[in-house]
């Protein structure tokens, strides 16, 4: 675990999104870090795909 520095408005977006979406601002900020990774890595998935396939169980889809 360790300390990740982000732009003020940034992490005011993770807030509010966080408290939308019932998750810590840590658990949102990782969530979206875990998405981006996927979507970079796995470039001709959608965000739905990419969320459907992490529901199926990780292993369907790695980084």
């Amino acid at each position: 675990m360790g300390i990740v520095k982000i732009d003020d408005d940034l992490h005011e977006q993770v807030r509010l999104s966080s408290a939308v979406m019932c998750r810590s601002i840590n658990a949102q900020a990782e969530f979206w870090m875990k998405i981006g990774m996927l979507a970079e890595t796995n470039p001709t998935l959608s965000f739905i795909e990419i969320v459907a396939m992490q529901r199926a169980g990780p292993a369907r889809l790695a980084a």
